[in-house]
């Protein structure tokens, strides 16, 4: 890949115009790390905390980062570049069932997942007059920032909520942004199962890593996807004091977690423990998965679930 493609590109596609931030070259043949935002967000709001925090730029020395922002939810709302072989995803909300989506249909081209705040469900009847009443008497900001924010994080509206609240109301094109909320709540079922359930059961084949926050109103959709996944191959990260929004309210955490999971899957495997598990070593341990290959950080609970294999619990916390 062409060294000017890192950078910002405004990409015409059948569906219309969508915006890509490249960051650094490729890194031989590893895939790209590829990344897609929630509702009321872009690629700045979601994942700048994220990937800015100092521990992470090990990581990211190692991938090239692309992210892509949902058409027209850019800030200020040419063809792909070619050359991602196969790409390790992170998404949130609405950006994880678009990512979960895509490696259902190309399974091929996704490596892994990291999926945070994902509902693998569509919404019923009753999902849908709530959201219709919702809209009647809220703004769509606010709206938007009950999915993304704990009802207490609402309630004592910390000076992230009140950032957030600017820039979803003044910096996002409100527009723009009713479309994308009303296609999130039109999505239908991933229409996924956990292997040995039901007959030719369809599940995501890559590892995969879901994360969510404690109370975070995600919280259901992730466990019950969870549920319906293969346990040999997806570890359930639940992370404490860390609201709606982990990446941007413990990025530390989630880093460590996201450097171990790239570990089990053979990257980066001389990298060095992050400044935060040197400070924990007391309560952290390292363990390994059923075929010993997939090294897990932090993992204080195992259990046995439906065909007696083993599913992998994370509980984070300082």
């Amino acid at each position: 890949m062409p060294e000017c493609w890192d950078g910002e590109h405004d990409i015409e596609t059948p569906y219309g115009l969508l915006h890509v931030v490249i960051r650094g070259p490729p890194k031989g043949n590893r895939p790209a790390i590829l990344t897609y935002h929630d509702v009321g967000l872009n690629h700045k709001l979601c994942f700048n905390t994220f990937f800015n925090f100092e521990d992470m730029q090990e990581i990211t020395k190692h991938f090239v980062v692309c992210h892509v922002d949902a058409p027209g939810q850019q800030v200020g709302a040419s063809q792909f570049p070619q050359g991602f072989k196969y790409v390790i995803g992170i998404g949130v909300g609405a950006g994880a069932y678009v990512l979960a989506k895509f490696a259902l249909i190309f399974p091929d081209l996704v490596e892994g997942l990291v999926l945070m705040n994902i509902d693998p469900n569509g919404k019923g009847w009753i999902d849908w007059a709530a959201t219709k009443l919702s809209g009647l008497t809220s703004t769509l900001p606010d709206t938007v920032l009950s999915h993304l924010f704990s009802q207490e994080e609402l309630m004592n509206n910390s000076e992230l909520v009140q950032s957030f609240r600017q820039q979803i109301g003044n910096v996002v094109n409100q527009a723009n942004l009713q479309l994308f909320w009303n296609m999130y709540n039109s999505r239908r079922d991933l229409d996924i199962n956990r292997p040995g359930t039901v007959p030719n059961a369809k599940t995501l084949r890559c590892p995969v890593m879901l994360v969510v926050g404690d109370n975070a109103p995600a919280e259901d959709g992730v466990v019950d996807c969870n549920s319906k996944l293969d346990p040999t191959t997806t570890t359930f990260l639940k992370m404490a004091d860390s609201g709606g929004l982990p990446q941007v309210t413990q990025p530390g955490k989630l880093t460590e977690a996201f450097k171990y999971f790239l570990q089990g899957m053979g990257y980066m495997p001389s990298a060095s423990m992050t400044r935060l598990a040197r400070s924990r070593t007391a309560s952290l341990t390292s363990a390994s998965s059923v075929d010993g290959s997939r090294p897990q950080a932090c993992t204080h609970s195992e259990s046995s679930e439906g065909l007696g294999q083993v599913n992998h619990t994370m509980e984070v916390s300082c």
